[in-house]
This record gives C-alpha cells, sequence and structure tokens, in this order.
C-alpha cells in the first residue's frame, strides 16, 4: 500500500470533523501532563467539543481552500485541534480557562463562523458567554419591566381595597 492510501483516510476524517463546523481552534499541548491532558478533554467533551491531535501535515490537506485555510500559519510543532459544530464559542471559552489553570497550554489561532482570528482574539470569544446564558440574559431583561408593572398594578388594587 502507497503511502498516500493510508493518510487519505486521515485527511478525510479531518475533513469531515471540519464540514460544518461553527469553530475550530488549534493549540499546542506541549508541556501539559497526562493529568491535565485528561482534565481538558472531559471538560471539552462535556461542552460538545471534539478534540483530537493529528499530524500537521494531514490538516493542512484537510484545510486547504476551506474556510479554515488560515490555521495553516498555526500548524507547527505539537498541535492538537478543538472542534465545535453547535456552539461557536464554547472551544474557546473552555481552552480558555483551562489555559489559565495550566500554563503549558497555549493557543495558537481559530476560526469562528468563517473568520480567522489570532491568539488575542480567540481570548476575546472565550470571553463571550455561552448561547444560554444569552437567552436567559435576555428573556429576564423583557421579563423585568412586565415583572414590575405586575407588582404596581397589585400595590395599587390593594390600596384601593384598603380605602373602600
Amino acid at each position: 500500500m502507497a503511502k498516500v492510501e493510508l493518510k487519505q483516510p486521515i485527511v478525510e476524517e479531518i475533513s469531515e470533523l471540519l464540514n460544518g463546523a461553527a469553530t475550530a481552534v488549534v493549540v499546542d499541548y506541549r508541556g501539559l501532563t497526562v493529568a491535565e491532558d485528561t482534565e481538558l478533554r472531559k471538560q471539552l467533551r462535556e461542552a460538545g467539543v471534539v478534540y483530537k491531535v493529528y499530524k500537521n501535515t494531514m490538516i493542512n490537506f484537510a484545510i486547504k481552500d476551506t474556510e479554515f485555510a488560515d490555521l495553516a500559519q498555526h500548524l507547527e510543532g505539537p498541535t492538537a485541534i478543538a472542534v465545535c459544530k453547535d456552539d461557536a464559542t464554547a472551544a474557546a471559552r473552555v481552552l480558555a480557562k483551562f489555559a489559565k489553570t495550566a500554563e503549558a497550554l497555549e493557543i495558537k489561532g481559530g476560526v469562528v463562523d468563517g473568520v480567522y482570528y489570532d491568539q488575542a482574539g480567540i481570548a476575546q470569544i472565550a470571553s463571550i458567554p455561552s448561547r444560554e446564558v444569552l437567552l436567559s440574559k435576555l428573556l429576564g431583561s423583557m421579563q423585568s419591566p412586565i415583572t414590575n408593572f405586575a407588582r404596581v398594578i397589585k400595590q395599587i388594587a390593594e390600596k384601593d381595597e384598603e380605602a373602600a
């Protein structure tokens, strides 16, 4: 079997992983202990993020001529890729939070909704709350005026009952 025939399934696997992904973040995991790596993988899995380590050349072949092509500039040294299809901020959020405690983890860059971001940009995206948190804040802000209005009406009704 030729080397190309052995590598093609891996490139296809990466392409399939990235197909329809909302976000992909590449990191340098060099220096992480086994315990730290296990904990990172657990946190990413709980957030719905796929975290894999591939050879840089394989990732390079898979991202060529796609919206993730800008990640090629970060494919040096040990590289892992975190991909999430649902939540655009989940991968960045979990990785940035974990990088605060494990200084060996270095975020190189990423693509979120088709836009390339460097390390600083990914840090900014990581500060955005999850979709669920944003929706609950929106609902709370919409519900607050109605609740206050209902409370005022109730107090007026109670005042009118006492006066009568």
